[in-house]
């Protein structure tokens, strides 16, 4: 039927059952009198009848769709009968100066369970001619038997083409076992999905608990991780009621999920204030981090965002699109292809551009890399930083925010050396200059370029082996966009040399991440093996956020610590940096590490300088 047909349908059925209600709870409180000789009673049926109608048309009754009617629905129909005996009544009233309170109130409930009735028997009619056979079905465990487990159950039932069958549900809740919700019963909490998964033969295990944090879903992993299931994620309630996906577009649990910690929320006011119609400019704009950074800016609408790095290639994919997702167009985002080694060019495009915000992400990465190449660590990382920031001091930029790593604590390599030493310059600069200068340190950020996750999954998708340095290397992780987001909540929170640190839970083990990629990829350790290959050159076993005298305990913000990270003093460092640019390759090493480590004595020597 279409609109019209349906509608009117509805409109003939609920006046039947209006008219048979009241005359049929009338005949059944008199019994001997005429039904039709009573005229207040055929007022009232008319005036039931309108006002039925009346409250039908505003709460929807006739154009809701009932095979999938829920108690929602119920609650309509309520109010709809109770509004129109209520009318039907202040009718008997006005006429009569009384009212037929026993008829009324018994009419009420015929009327309510009559025109319940009629809708519910679409729904029952609708449920019977979906159910499906499930020879061919995965059989489901599903994970949480609240409101998201509800639906995806729902919905599972209601679907005219089925993928899943649902077994039970798993629920921590003590008060919600044995239960049965759906049809489905809560066969035990999450300590039981392995017997469970045996003992029914479980295909798949879907987490249907979107208040889940990333600590809670690593604890539940652990357990799906001793099956031979597949664990999959429900999407958020709230992408689902918004259109943005089906409750059945299931989407696999990544390694991020893994973390076993809650992302870093932002302070959005404050880096409104910062960034909205300002002028920011974004070094290694091309690169993992820096162009996730761009992506975070954009959000604030900047008056200007400037894209500035080395690589064409990547700054023009970064900024083509940037340009096509800035709906708004009310930022001009300006590529610049530099090299912040070039120390003229840097210094004119800072003081052409003003910008108000620097974030230096541009930088050589790669430990052993750089230890084949320390010459160019050091021209990059120490001196191409030391171009920006005094561009930055020179030019009154108010804030500058180094991204450093984790890397740069007690380095006995290259590439951490420079990045301590980089450090050093931001914080010897922050004590004579109006710039408020500030250094994050992050991690290892899973998914960028120099991460071991792509590494990983290129050699899973070959069929192994996975090559892990060592069994007990830890390492800290998080992912790209809380690494940006850490970025720019320094920013706001920078007053002149400080290190930002993000409170990273606890340190991973490296077979234990390579383990989970295989696990997520369908595979067992057996079908992919996992080989160990040494320590690289510049490799720590363990990383480390801060050395012992820099931690303060305090958070100076939700999941942030700013460290004291000692710097070396105006004249050292000047002497240091120009000693650096005649040293040789070997010597390079030698002196950015020992520097790094504070290891004053052995630096004075080598340099000939007074600290």
């Amino acid at each position: 039927m279409n609109y019209k047909q349906r509608y009117t349908a509805f409109v003939i059925l609920d006046s039947i059952i209006v008219l048979c209600a009241i005359f049929f709870c009338y005949w059944v409180l008199h019994p001997a009198n005429h039904i039709f000789s009573n005229k207040l009673i055929l007022l009232s049926a008319i005036a039931l009848l309108f006002s039925h109608h009346i409250a039908a048309h505003f709460f929807h009754l006739y154009d809701r769709i009932w095979s999938v009617a829920s108690v929602r629905e119920l609650l309509t129909i309520f109010y709809s009968v109770t509004i129109s005996i209520a009318s039907a009544s202040l009718v008997q009233f006005v006429v009569n100066g009384d009212i037929y309170f026993r008829l009324m109130m018994i009419t009420w409930l015929v009327h309510i369970v009559m025109i319940g009735g009629s809708r519910f028997i679409l729904r029952i009619a609708h449920d019977r001619t979906t159910i499906k056979p499930s020879g061919d079905l995965k059989s489901v465990l599903i994970v949480g038997a609240g409101q998201a487990g509800t639906m995806l159950a729902r919905s599972i039932n209601n679907n005219p083409e089925p993928e899943y069958k649902p077994i039970g549900f798993v629920d921590d809740d003590p008060t919600k076992q044995q239960l049965t919700l759906m049809d489905v019963k809560v066969l035990g909490t999450t300590e039981d999905i392995p017997r469970l998964v045996q003992e029914k033969n479980i295909d798949e295990i879907i987490l249907a608990i979107p208040s889940l944090g990333k600590f809670g879903i690593h604890e539940i992993y652990e357990n799906c991780s001793k099956t031979n299931a597949t664990v999959k994620i429900m999407p958020k309630v709230e992408d689902v009621l918004t259109g943005k996906v089906s409750v059945n577009d299931m989407q696999d649990v990544r390694i991020e999920d893994l973390l076993g910690r809650d992302e870093v929320k932002l302070d959005m006011i404050a880096i409104s204030k910062k960034l909205t119609n300002k002028v920011i400019l974004v070094t290694g704009a091309g690169g993992s981090i820096g162009s996730e950074i761009c992506r975070q800016v954009l959000k604030f609408e900047p008056k200007e965002l400037l894209l500035l790095g080395h690589g064409e290639n990547s700054i023009y994919s970064i900024h083509m699109e940037l340009t096509e997702n800035d709906s708004n167009r009310l930022t001009e985002i300006i590529p610049i292809i530099a090299d912040i080694q070039d120390r003229e060019r840097i210094f004119e495009i800072i003081n052409y551009y003003r910008p108000d915000v620097i974030y230096h992400a541009a930088a050589h990465k790669h430990v052993p890399l750089m230890e084949y190449n320390p010459g160019e660590a050091v021209k990059n990382n120490v001196f191409g930083t030391k171009n920006v920031a005094e561009a930055a001091h020179n030019f009154a930029v108010s804030h500058f925010v180094l991204v450093s790593t984790d890397k740069a604590v007690n380095p006995p390599n290259v590439m951490g050396s420079t990045k301590r030493i980089a450090e050093m310059i931001i914080q010897n600069l922050a004590t004579r200059s109006d710039t408020n200068f500030a250094a994050v340190r992050f991690g290892n950020v899973l998914g960028s370029r120099g991460s071991v996750v792509p590494r990983f999954k290129a050699q899973i998708a070959t069929g192994g082996p996975v090559t892990v340095t060592h069994p007990e290397m830890t390492r800290y992780f998080m992912t790209i966009p809380e690494a940006s987001r850490l970025v720019l909540q320094a920013g706001t929170l920078a007053r002149g040399g400080e290190v930002f640190v993000l409170d990273m839970g606890e340190p991973v083990k490296i077979v234990d991440l390579a383990r989970n990629l295989i696990r997520l990829s369908g595979f067992t350790e057996e079908e992919i093996k996992i080989e160990f290959s040494g320590i690289r050159p510049g490799e720590k076993m363990y990383e480390e956020l801060l050395k012992p005298e820099e931690i303060q305990e305090e958070h100076i913000y939700p999941k942030i610590h700013v460290g004291r990270a000692n710097a070396l003093d105006n004249e050292s460092l000047q002497e240091l940096l120009l000693k650096l640019q005649s040293l040789d390759i070997d010597d390079i090493k030698e002196e950015i590490v020992a520097v790094a480590n504070n290891k004053w004595q052995h630096s004075k020597d080598r340099l000939g300088v007074s600290m």
